[in-house]
């Protein structure tokens, strides 16, 4: 993306960009591992409690685990920018913005510190690190010194891809990202963000839930159906993906005015509820309020699902409750 196309981004676009960060970044700064998630030729290592931490999150949606790990990640494997990503993430998530500061800084340095011996993951984590930067300064100062970090973040994306124009790890998160500005910017065409993810990012359950986002967010519901499914058939535990499924059913439900959709939802909103201790407790709350306002839908009633929806959001620790409120 060249400087012109950058300083004319609207600032609502820019919010949109950083308020999803998290998302964004959780399915992004993916790591080369042993073994290696997305290559079969000229892998990389990576530290076993940080492979572990990636795996507790986007396969299972585990986050005390993942936590867990990332803690022993910090004190053995120190040299990780993706550790500290996945930290300056889940501070994200949990609103706490000293912690970001922290983490993007980590995350930026470790980076560039790879510049020498490993230019293509330098690249990589240097745009997830000023990407990291941006959300914090956005928090902080408003969208001007975010756009000034989102620059530097499309600068290295461009430079990996000329390193490795085929790379599994640069397109998928290039296809997050191209995705992410084409659902939001006027006139943007999704179909290369699509094709980035469909055809050479890997692994593959995160680019099909990154075309599920993109077709859900663009309205076209069965196609997104198709993806959901496709990454659920490869991580059936993951709690987030019954969620996204959820959302997508309600949607359809919503335009062909047919209730069965808002039917299956509930089913797919109960399993994303089953284990609300291992989400954080923002996400919890809002799959209730979701939930709740598809009973709504379902029964006709009339509850407050904000209100029922708060003992969640206001209550104590990181993770969400062991109880969840009732429905009547």
């Amino acid at each position: 993306m060249t400087m012109k196309k950058q300083l004319f981004l609207p600032k609502q676009i820019i919010s949109t960009i950083v308020s999803a960060s998290a998302l964004i970044l959780s399915f992004s700064v993916l790591p080369v591992l042993a073994g290696d998630i997305f290559r079969t030729s000229n892998t990389h290592n990576i530290g076993d409690n940080t492979e572990s931490a990636f795996n507790a999150i986007f396969k299972d949606g585990n986050y005390p685990e993942a936590t867990r790990y990332l803690k022993l990640a910090e004190s053995t494997e120190s040299n990780e920018p993706l550790a500290y990503a996945m930290q300056a993430s889940l501070a994200y998530m949990n609103q706490d913005w000293d912690a970001l500061k922290v983490y993007s800084t980590k995350t930026l340095q470790t980076a560039q510190q790879l510049n020498r011996t490993d230019p293509l993951r330098s690249n990589l984590y240097t745009a997830v690190g000023n990407f990291l930067e941006g959300a914090y300064s956005f928090k902080q100062d408003g969208p001007v010194g975010a756009m000034t970090k989102l620059q530097k973040v499309f600068d290295s994306l461009d430079e990996a891809k000329k390193l490795a124009p085929n790379d599994p790890e640069v397109n998928l998160l290039k296809g997050y990202m191209d995705l992410m500005l084409a659902v939001n910017l006027p006139f943007s065409d999704p179909s290369q963000g699509i094709e980035q993810l469909e055809k050479y990012a890997a692994p593959e359950y995160l680019a099909n839930r990154g075309i599920a986002i993109a077709y859900r967010d663009l309205k076209q519901y069965n196609k997104a159906l198709d993806y959901v499914n496709r990454a659920l058939q490869q991580t059936p535990k993951n709690p987030e993906l019954h969620y996204l499924k959820a959302q997508i059913l309600v949607a359809q439900g919503k335009k062909q005015k047919n209730s069965s959709f808002y039917q299956e939802a509930k089913k797919n909103f109960t399993v994303a509820l089953t284990k609300p201790n291992q989400l954080p407790k923002g996400l919890v709350a809002q799959i209730f309020y979701e939930h709740c306002k598809n009973e709504n839908l379902l029964d006709n009633k009339d509850r407050d699902c904000n209100a029922l929806r708060n003992p969640i959001k206001n209550g104590t620790g990181t993770w969400g409750p062991v109880e969840l409120p009732k429905l009547d």
